[in-house]
């Protein structure tokens, strides 16, 4: 085991999505690929948003998909902590409290845009004297707090992006603490990360210029930096920034039959220079991980595609992967999984082969003919194109008069796995029902 140590942190403020599984997975993958540990860190800070309900289910995706953690926290039990760094940083100057309303910020901000300048707040809080504080809280105002970005260059390596720069004197103190005393995102994340040694942070590239401040912040705190991968963000198969795909939840993709290493493969490879495969074990997966292969643009989500994906992984699941979710053996499975979009639909060919079906009578006289020239068994894949072969001898029919009729007859349904395959499944006694047209 290296020291390689990643995290996930969702917030239990709504339902895990397609974004969430894609960050996670980056994280889970590239602990496996340099034998690190998965940490799972619920972010937790946002009290009136968070729901147990959200945490059970984030918890339930991330075991459905294999994302076992190797250690876990919350930030709601980290609090004294986050308030001891706090007094500390204020002491130095570093947070500084600011009395602005919501509306007076709003107005600032609409202000400078219009003059043609980036809303940057302009720091008047720092102004303020000791009077003037207490007047506002006097008149029932209570300070949010501000981390205050020390000026120079905020530069590092992204995994993903290569050499990230930025001016802090063009980024704005970021609101640290609420008026009400609850923390924002960036420094309980900062806080932690330095205190549980993470190693590296993997994540979409709408926190890139969160991670220019918060580098500031590790400086502050006396923590090392992690490296960060920042990934491009999904777009919609339409070509555009979805909210569908903010909504496309992981219980959505199971109840649809969707396979666990299908949603990891297919979103592992896309949006990279390598082709999408299926892989059946996240080991294997994850030695293919390289960031460098990754492309700058959005890449495209597809629901069909995934679901066309699927079916292309479902063909090849060995049967040990499904032995515990089906109720066929083992030559069963393989002879009928060429035929399955979902491994859930085994069942439909485990009742064809041993419960009653309704045959369908197509036509009698051919059928007729095949129940008297029916083999006897043992049957084996050799069976059917004997049987099929003397029956074509002595009816004249061949092609899809031929085989239709007994496809309908022997399974009730237009299409299907081989009857090569089907017929030593079903056995001789069943066939030779449907074939008289009986319900067998």
């Amino acid at each position: 085991m290296s020291d390689v140590k990643v995290r996930f942190a969702p917030s239990p403020t709504g339902r895990m999505h397609i974004g969430n599984v894609r960050t996670a997975l980056f994280n889970k993958l590239l602990a496996e690929k340099l034998g690190g540990r998965f940490m799972l860190r619920i972010d937790d800070t946002d009290r009136e948003r968070s729901k147990p309900e959200y945490e059970a289910e984030i918890r339930d995706s991330l075991q459905w998909l294999g994302f076992a953690w190797d250690e876990e926290a919350r930030q709601s039990a980290r609090v004294s902590r986050y308030r001891e760094v706090t007094e500390k940083l204020l002491a130095d100057g570093l947070i500084y409290p600011c009395y602005e309303t919501p509306e007076e910020l709003e107005l600032m901000r609409k202000t400078m845009l219009a003059k043609g300048q980036p809303p940057i707040y302009d720091r008047r809080a720092l102004k303020l004297t000791a009077d003037q504080k207490a007047a506002y809280e006097a008149e029932g105002r209570r300070p949010h707090y501000r981390f205050l970005l020390a000026d120079g260059e905020i530069a590092w390596d992204d995994l993903v992006r290569g050499r990230c720069r930025y001016e802090a004197r063009n980024l704005s103190d970021p609101v640290v603490i609420r008026a009400d005393g609850s923390y924002l995102y960036h420094l309980p994340s900062v806080i932690d990360d330095a205190d549980f040694a993470v190693t590296h942070i993997v994540r979409g590239e709408d926190h890139v210029t969160n991670t220019a401040a918060q580098i500031r912040m590790f400086e502050a705190v006396g923590g090392r930096a992690p490296l960060f991968a920042h990934l491009p963000l999904l777009t919609g198969a339409e070509g555009k920034l979805s909210k569908r795909l903010g909504s496309i939840g992981v219980g959505q993709l199971r109840a649809e039959g969707i396979e666990a290493m299908a949603v990891c493969s297919y979103l592992a490879r896309l949006g990279t220079s390598e082709s999408i495969e299926p892989y059946y074990d996240l080991r294997d997966l994850a030695k293919g991980l390289d960031f460098a292969k990754i492309g700058r643009a959005q890449p495209r989500f597809s629901e069909e595609e995934l679901r066309h994906f699927n079916t292309r992984l479902v063909h090849g699941l060995p049967y040990e992967a499904v032995a515990g979710r089906v109720n066929i053996d083992r030559d069963f499975w393989y002879a009928i999984r060429g035929n399955l979009n979902r491994v859930e639909d085994s069942e439909l060919w485990r009742g064809i082969c041993r419960r009653p079906v309704q045959p369908v009578a197509e036509d009698g006289e051919l059928l007729q003919a095949a129940a008297e020239l029916l083999p006897p068994e043992p049957w084996n894949g050799e069976t059917f194109a004997a049987w099929t072969t003397a029956l074509k001898n002595m009816t004249g029919r061949k092609g899809k008069a031929l085989f239709h009729p007994l496809r309908l007859a022997v399974t009730g349904l237009e299409d299907g796995p081989e009857l090569k395959i089907l017929l030593p499944l079903i056995g001789r006694e069943r066939v030779l029902r449907r074939l008289r047209g009986e319900h067998a």
